[in-house]
């Protein structure tokens, strides 16, 4: 039976228009004004709402062993969160730490989310190691469909690749016309500030961001660009959230290096001063990048409008507050990261939209066409046109609500956002055209979702 939506303003990266919408086979099959359609087709009516494409979470942590725990979600509690927030593909980052099999590590993610999630998903692929199996490994794993790899240029010993590795790393990634997607700080940097601010007795969370101030994360932008010159690789950083770091990036763009800029939204909406709080209140908001100094916040929202970072991820990491009293006595030992895969689309729709001064269609390119386009997905998602997967987010711009821990379904018993009031919510969303998502409540079907095998781009590599 097919699917026919009707009455609603379509937005995409580039257009807004009114029009229907039809879907038969999980995919659109027409688009247009008085459609004709079989009789038992059901129908959507969509007056008064914007109908977006499913949105895109660039950057999430589902299944994560760090910092000697776990982070809490499954794939079955994820996708209900990302689908109830409007995100109907997920992008996960693939982390077996150092001293683990990345073949093994691959397989075992994979296993987390198949025939669990109820949204489509893919992989970024972290190196966090080059030794004699990684390049057959890191071949057989491109061959599987995943077509982006993922460095950090931090967590000394654990996660974290020396530049030798990373040279590596993108030499094989320019010959397969694979992305690599950075976390840039400097390991040895951050790791001799943190001995010296413990030393000193600076335990609290709030000595975590001068532990790895602005200008570590500048320079490691700054030096994965220049290996992203001297290599012809193609790089995309993650979570840049501070002035000094974007400005490397932008310099490096100008002279021609390739390379894209993802922003992640707690360093859109939250300050230094969350983690500067007293007690347990302070341990939320440890995540790296740290949260920053108030005044970069303007900067990310410029550069968002301008198109100069080119995506908006939530880094979502969630560990509750157990987990984050693991640190109390040490801000080295608080597992890092915040929740925010359920919030993303209404708050940066709420703070950038509604009541800001971010076009809808950026907002559009930002949160789904451009890590379509990005990472070898488009126009399958990140568009509303004949052909595409039918991942639709019908979008409720009248509603109002709030932000609580109370009624939110990611697995995690705090939110980063608690109190936070959104203007909108995805009425209806659709995952290749079947309804996952009424009104705020998950009523689809767990496995829905689908493993999203993914092309290299042609190389140049000679």
């Amino acid at each position: 039976m097919g699917l026919l939506i009707r009455n609603g303003e379509i937005v995409t990266s580039e257009d807004r228009y009114f029009a229907d919408i039809y879907v038969e086979d999980e995919t659109i099959t027409k688009i247009g004004k008085g459609l004709t359609v079989p009789d038992d087709t059901e129908v959507i009516d969509a007056t008064g709402k914007l109908i977006f494409p499913g949105f895109i979470d660039p950057h999430v942590h589902i299944h994560l062993p760090f910092m000697g725990t776990f982070a809490k979600d499954t794939y079955k509690t994820a996708s209900t969160a990302a689908l109830v927030g409007g995100t109907t593909t997920l992008i996960e980052m693939c982390c077996p730490s150092r001293g683990e099999d990345a073949m093994e590590g691959y397989n075992v993610w994979k296993a987390k989310a198949e025939g669990l999630s109820a949204c489509d998903y893919t992989f970024h692929m972290a190196v966090t190691r080059f030794d004699e199996k990684t390049e057959a490994q890191l071949r057989e794993i491109v061959a599987d469909g995943t077509t982006s790899f993922k460095i950090f240029l931090s967590y000394k010993n654990f996660f974290g690749v020396d530049d030798g590795e990373m040279y590596q790393t993108l030499k094989l990634a320019r010959e397969l016309g694979v992305v690599v997607t950075a976390h840039c700080e400097n390991a040895e940097l951050v790791s001799r500030l943190q001995q010296e601010l413990i030393a000193a007795g600076k335990t609290g969370p709030e000595w975590h961001e001068p532990s790895r101030p602005e200008v570590v994360e500048a320079e490691g932008t700054t030096r994965f660009a220049t290996f992203l010159e001297t290599t012809g690789a193609t790089g995309y950083v993650v979570h840049l959230s501070c002035a000094p770091a974007l400005k490397a990036a932008l310099d490096a763009k100008a002279r021609g290096v390739k390379l894209s800029v993802e922003s992640v939204l707690p360093h859109f909406l939250l300050d230094r001063t969350y983690a500067e709080r007293e007690g347990v209140e302070g341990l939320k908001y440890v995540m790296s990048p740290p949260l920053r100094d108030k005044s970069n916040q303007g900067v990310l929202w410029g550069a968002l409008e301008a198109g100069e970072v080119d995506t908006v991820g939530t880094d979502h990491c969630p560990f509750d507050l157990e987990q984050k009293l693991l640190g109390k006595d040490a801000f080295t030992l608080i597992p890092n990261g915040i929740p925010g895969l359920e919030d993303r689309v209404n708050l940066m729709y709420t703070y950038g939209v509604s009541r800001g001064t971010l076009s809808l269609n950026r907002f559009v390119d930002a949160l789904s066409t451009k890590a379509a386009k990005l990472f070898g997905l488009y126009p399958r998602k990140g568009e509303i046109a004949v052909g595409s997967d039918a991942d639709l987010v019908l979008y409720d711009p009248a509603y109002r609500g709030t932000i609580s821990a109370t009624t939110q379904h990611m697995n995690c018993d705090y939110s980063g956002f608690e109190g936070v009031a959104i203007d909108g919510r995805p009425a209806v969303v659709t995952v290749r055209g079947q309804v996952q998502v009424r009104d705020g409540a998950f009523v689809g079907k767990y496995g829905r979702g689908e493993f999203l095998r993914r092309t290299p781009e042609a190389s140049d590599a000679g």
